[in-house]
This record gives C-alpha cells, sequence and structure tokens, in this order.
C-alpha cells in the first residue's frame, strides 16, 4: 500500500564531514540519495523532498547545554580541540562550519518529525540523521548534536504522550537513553552488538530505566558473530509486544547499517536482505501501533559502498509503501558515479541474495544459545514493568 513519505534534504547535510580519514564519510549520503534517485524513488506521486533549515540555538538548548552549543560554535571558528566537551578528538575532529552543519542534521530531523505530527505525511525520514551517541554536555561517538533525541524532545514538546524509539544500529543508542531515562513517556528500545564487545560499552538489560520510569528504556546486547535469522528472532521476541503494550502517538527509528557483515567497525553478521526484512517489520509495526505515524533516521554505516546506499534505498523505498524488487540490478549511472567519488567497484545487486527466517522465541527457549540468553535477559528486566510475562 501506498504511504505518503517526505524526506528532509538539503544537499548541505553533506557538509556534515570530519574529514577524508574518518570513517563517517558523507559520501554515503550521497550515493544513498543518488541511489534512490536512480531507481525513481523521488519521483513518485506520494513521495516529496521536504526543504529544511538548521535547529536554532533554542530548539538545540531543549537537550544540550548552551555552554557546550557556544563550544561547538567556537570550534568551527578556531578549529582548536575543546578536550571538556569531546571536541578535537580522534572520534569527533573539529571541522570548519562545524555547528552550522550539525545544526542542519538536527533541523532535518526535527522537520521530518513535523512532517509527521502536523498530518503532512504518515512517514518521514532524514538518512543523514540518526546521530544517537551525542550527549547533552559533549560530543560521542561521531556525533555533535543528537537530532534523534531532538526529534523526540521536540513531539514532546508539541504534546506527544507517548514517543516510541527503536534503534536497530550495531551501537547501543546511549545519547537518546541518556536524555529519556527518567522519562516514562519515551520507551527507547536499543538493539545492539554486546558492550562486551563494542563501543560505548553501554546497553545491559540492567540499565532499564530511572526512577518512575523503570522498564521504558530496554537493552537487547547481541553477541558478537549474530546473523539475520538471530537478530530477528531477537527483535520479535522484544520489540513487537512492548510496542503493543506501549501504544506510541509517533515511532522513531534509527537504522545504522552497521549491523552488515562487511561493516569494518562492528561484528555482527546482517546482510542486506536482513535489514530489509527489519524495515518492513518497523514499518508494519508504525501501522498496528503507532497510527502509521513513522519517522526514520540515518545512523551508523562505514561500509560506504556496498552496504548503506543499497539498504537506505530499500528503507526510503519501504517507507514509500512500495517495496524495491532485490533482485534488481544496480544501475549503470550509479555505478558509474561510485567509481568516479570513491574509486571502488560497486555492487551490482540490490540484494544479497540471502533468503531470511527466522524461528520465534515462543517456540521455545534454548538456555545455551547466547543469543536466546540476551532476549531472556531482557525480557526478565522489563516486561514485569509493562505487566507482561517475560516466560510467555
Amino acid at each position: 500500500m501506498s504511504c505518503s513519505l517526505h524526506v528532509a534534504w538539503d544537499d548541505g547535510l553533506t557538509s556534515y564531514n570530519f574529514g577524508p580519514q574518518h570513517p563517517l564519510a558523507p559520501v554515503r549520503v550521497e550515493l544513498t540519495m543518488a541511489l534512490s534517485r536512480e531507481f525513481g524513488l523521488f519521483d513518485r506521486s506520494n513521495v516529496a523532498l521536504s526543504a529544511i533549515e538548521p535547529a536554532s540555538d533554542d530548539l538545540l538548548a531543549t537537550i544540550h547545554r548552551p555552554d557546550y552549543i557556544e563550544a561547538v560554535k567556537k570550534a568551527g571558528v578556531t578549529l582548536e580541540p575543546d578536550d571538556p566537551y569531546c571536541l578535537g578528538t580522534p572520534d569527533n575532529p573539529v571541522f570548519p562550519d562545524m555547528h552550522d552543519a550539525s545544526a542542519l542534521v538536527a533541523g532535518a530531523s526535527v522537520r521530518a518529525a513535523s512532517s509527521v505530527w502536523n498530518g503532512e505525511s504518515e512517514h518521514a525520514a532524514n538518512v543523514a540523521g540518526g546521530l544517537h551517541h551525542a550527549m547533552p554536555g559533549n560530543a560521542w561517538g561521531f556525533c555533535v548534536y543528537n537530532d534523534a533525541a531532538l526529534a523526540v524532545s521536540w513531539l514532546l514538546e508539541q504534546g506527544a504522550k507517548r514517543v516510541a524509539y527503536v534503534d536497530v544500529d550495531v551501537h547501543h543508542g546511549d545519547g537518546v537513553q541518556t536524555m529519556f531515562y527518567d522519562d516514562p513517556r519515551v520507551l527507547t528500545i536499543s538493539m545492539h552488538e554486546s558492550p562486551a564487545t563494542l563501543f560505548p560499552g553501554t546497553g545491559r538489560p540492567g540499565e532499564a530505566g530511572g526512577p518512575g520510569a523503570e522498564g521504558y528504556s530496554v537493552n537487547v546486547a547481541l553477541p558478537a558473530g549474530t546473523n539475520d535469522s538471530r537478530w530477528l528472532r531477537a527483535f520479535d521476541a522484544v520489540v513487537p509486544p512492548l510496542l503493543r503494550e506501549f501504544q506510541p502517538e509517533v515511532l522513531v527509528t534509527q537504522h545504522g547499517a552497521d549491523a552488515h557483515a562487511l561493516d569494518p567497525l562492528a561484528n555482527l553478521m546482517l546482510s542486506i536482505d536482513g535489514q530489509r526484512r527489519i524495515y518492513s517489520e518497523l514499518h508494519r509495526l508504525a501501522k498496528e501501533t503507532a497510527g502509521g505515524r513513522w519517522v526514520v533516521l540515518g545512523g551508523g554505516g562505514y561500509e560506504l559502498v556496498q552496504v548503506v546506499p543499497r539498504a537506505w534505498t530499500h528503507l526510503l523505498a519501504e517507507a514509500s509503501g512500495e517495496a524495491l524488487d532485490p533482485s534488481l540490478d544496480t544501475p549503470q549511472a550509479w555505478r558509474d558515479l561510485v567509481r568516479e567519488r570513491t574509486g571502488e567497484v560497486p555492487p551490482l545487486y540490490m540484494t544479497d541474495g540471502r533468503t531470511v527466517e527466522f524461528t520465534p522465541f515462543e517456540s521455545g527457549f534454548d538456555p545455551d544459545d547466547p543469543v536466546d540468553q540476551a532476549i531472556q535477559a531482557t525480557r526478565r528486566e522489563v516486561f514485569p514493568s509493562h505487566g507482561m510475562d517475560p516466560s510467555l
């Protein structure tokens, strides 16, 4: 079924650029938009590109400390490190006009949220967003301003009483969790690689929410090596039942593509086909539990050619209501652009050739299986807070 989709976009979003040696290269966003254009996604009658404006200082200050905002502005002029704010570290190098570029990303995510909240579109996307690590008073994990948290905060300011945030990036969504840890209006669910083996070292099941919000911070910490079927088993065991119980007014999702097997910074083993299945499941849950109001954000992803553009093009197609056939060839014009911009050999198809199925957790718990152990740890920690039996 066709769905109205607003894609928040401005070419300036590619100016969020930590430099040529940094893994978060903006070419991944450029190639995503180019691939989506080649497939005609933005020519669909139900899809529109939405103009955006940078987030104002006042808007940013709803989640970030004013002194930090001023430090970001200063660093973008002086290009000098500022250690207390984690600016100028290897993860977060300073770059010219850092504030302007970061505020534009944040503004795009708020624009996406406003499109959905104000009824302009059923779904909205900012593939340049999803910078989920940034903290109230410092940069963290390639993230300067936390656009995901800002979009959620904006929705609450508009009067939303229940917002669900589901994060499928391979890294824990620690910044978003931090900002809403004590707020039962926000259900945060993060599916990520175990903190025992991956940055940022947080996201254990016991991080389940502060006083008055117990059970509203949900963490599924998956062992290194988890593949499509095991990842989807964990997702199915935790995310749908919680969303059905919570009944959010808006579903905000972060779609880091770095859980893919080819990603150089992490250790999960998903495929493009597994990621496509995730997008389909979240789309279905947005319709079932949130009245179709779905805000879609990008996130991590450091295999810049083979993974991110294909994954996020599938994501945008899914959000438009008409998924792309995975057997399609990648367009020749896009392959030429890949070679021109990166010098790499482009992928030939929109699939990794995987057939993705999973066995539901309810079919039986294997106490010796590390994924089942992770599922059960999360369910035992948070399900009772929602009046749910973790053993069912």
